[in-house]
C-alpha cells in the first residue's frame, strides 16, 4: 500500500480521535494519508466527486471509519473507482468492518505489507421509470427496498422475473437484497442468511398479507421487475423505493422498477481468515 484514504463518519468519530490515530500511525510509517470527514449533512455539502478528484484517483487502499451503514455510504459514493476497501468498527454490530480498535495498529501493520486477501461482492442496479416516461437510476450493496409511505394500509405489488410474471404481493413491501445484504433487513423480514461471496438475489415479502409467500432466491442473472399496482378500489397507491437504506424516491400505480445485478461491483479487504459460519456464530453472540 502506498497512498491510504481514511472515510468516516464524524457521527461515529465526532472527535476525529481514531481518525487522527490511523492517519499519525500511517503517515510515521511513510505512508500518503488523504482524508475524507463525512457529516451528518453529507448529501449537501460532502459528497465526493470521484471523476474530477485527481487526489482520489491516486488511492490504493479506503478505511471505512463507522458502521455497515458508513460502509455501504462509501461503497455507493465510490463505486466508480474501483479501490478496495475495509471497514474500522465504530458502529454495533459491524458485519462489514473487520478491523475493532483493539487491534488496530496490527491490521494497519498487515494492509502496508500486502497480507490480506480480497473478496468481490456484487452490487443490485435499479432503474426506475415513471408513468409519464422519464427514468431515474440507483445502485446498491445491500438491497433495494420497495415499502409503503403515507398510512398503513398495505400496498399492492406485481412482480416479474425475466418477463414472466411472478405473483401479486400484498403487505408492507418487498426487499431485493444481495449476498451482502442478507444480514440486513432481510433478516429481519425473515429471509435466509446467505454467504457473502455468493452470487445471487433474494426476494423477500416484508409482513405479506398472505401465509404462503416466503422468500425466493433467484439466479444473479435473473432481472426482476416489480410494478405498483392500483390499490383498493382502483385508487392509486403511493410506495416509496430506497437504495441501501436511503434516497428515497416516491412511486405511484403505473411506476415500474427494474432490478438486475450492476456491473459495478465491491472489493473488500479481507485480513481475518476464518470462515463466514465462525464470523456469523461470533456475531450472533454479540447480539444477544
Amino acid at each position: 500500500m502506498k497512498h491510504f484514504l481514511i472515510y468516516t463518519n464524524q457521527y461515529k468519530d465526532s472527535e476525529l480521535k481514531t481518525t487522527n490515530r490511523i492517519k499519525q500511525y500511517l503517515e510515521e510509517k511513510e505512508q500518503k494519508v488523504s482524508v475524507r470527514i463525512i457529516t451528518q449533512d453529507w448529501k449537501a455539502t460532502n459528497g465526493m466527486d470521484v471523476k474530477n478528484d485527481p487526489i482520489l484517483s491516486q488511492v490504493d487502499c479506503m478505511l471505512v471509519l463507522g458502521g455497515d451503514g458508513t460502509v455501504l455510504q462509501a461503497v455507493r459514493e465510490t463505486k466508480d473507482l474501483d479501490v478496495p476497501l475495509i471497514g474500522v468498527n465504530l458502529g454495533n454490530l459491524g458485519f462489514m468492518t473487520q478491523i475493532e480498535l483493539s487491534n488496530l495498529e496490527e491490521a494497519l501493520d498487515r494492509l502496508i505489507a500486502g497480507d490480506y486477501d480480497q473478496e468481490e461482492r456484487m452490487m443490485l442496479n435499479g432503474k426506475i421509470t415513471f408513468e409519464a416516461g422519464t427514468t431515474r437510476e440507483n445502485w446498491a450493496l445491500n438491497d433495494v427496498v420497495v415499502a409503503r409511505c403515507g398510512s398503513l394500509q398495505m400496498i399492492q405489488l406485481q412482480v416479474f422475473v425475466n418477463g414472466h410474471f411472478l405473483n401479486d404481493y400484498s403487505g408492507d413491501g418487498i426487499i431485493v437484497t444481495t449476498p451482502t445484504g442478507s444480514t440486513g433487513y432481510n433478516l429481519s423480514a425473515g429471509g435466509p442468511i446467505v454467504e457473502p461471496k455468493a452470487k445471487l438475489i433474494l426476494l423477500t415479502p416484508i409482513c405479506p398479507h398472505s401465509l404462503g409467500q416466503r422468500s425466493i432466491v433467484l439466479s444473479a442473472e435473473d432481472e426482476i421487475e416489480i410494478c405498483v399496482a392500483p390499490g383498493r378500489d382502483g385508487k392509486t397507491q403511493k410506495v416509496e423505493v430506497s437504495f441501501d437504506g436511503t434516497h428515497g424516491v416516491e412511486l405511484c400505480t403505473g411506476d415500474k422498477l427494474r432490478i438486475a445485478k450492476s456491473k459495478e461491483k465491491a472489493d473488500f479487504i479481507e485480513l481475518n481468515k476464518i470462515s463466514f459460519v465462525k464470523v456469523l456464530h461470533q456475531k450472533m453472540k454479540e447480539s444477544m
